[in-house]
């Protein structure tokens, strides 16, 4: 997976421009999430960061994604079946999970045209659309 350059600031910045006090373990986390795109769990973000960060606790993972999650800097994902994986909102995007690797992929958005501020008289907050299949490499590994 390609790596890009994301730097402390910018990451500072986003989250500051959400309200989020930019603590050192909340920008290696959203760094981490914007770097790697990989729409991780808990674990992967601590298996990634303890390396860096050897006080670094699940606990404060935890914490870190309900917080920037309450701000709406990133979205919760429960694609998956088995636990809930986490994405940075930025344009309007939906996702497949291949059920043969496990990987989630962004696809092109068909939320947009679906987002309602109000149905029935509930408020909506957000749209997720998720196909779930056999992703392009794991259908070349079969044939």
């Amino acid at each position: 997976m390609k790596n890009s350059p994301i730097s402390i600031e910018t990451v500072k910045n986003l989250l500051e421009a959400k309200g989020v006090k930019p603590s050192f373990q909340r920008i290696s986390v959203l760094k981490y999430m914007l770097q790697k795109k990989n729409h991780p769990s808990v674990d992967m973000i601590y298996q990634n960061l303890i390396t860096q960060i050897p006080t670094l606790s699940r606990t404060t993972i935890y914490n870190t994604l309900k917080l920037l999650n309450k701000k709406r800097v990133i979205a919760s994902l429960s694609i998956s079946d088995t636990e809930l994986r986490y994405d940075y909102i930025s344009d309007p995007h939906d996702h497949f999970l291949c059920k043969q690797c496990g990987q989630i992929f962004d696809i092109d958005a068909l939320t947009e045209a679906m987002e309602p501020k109000e149905i029935n008289g509930h408020d909506v907050h957000e749209v997720q659309v998720n196909a779930k299949g056999i992703c392009s490499s794991c259908r070349a590994k079969m044939n």
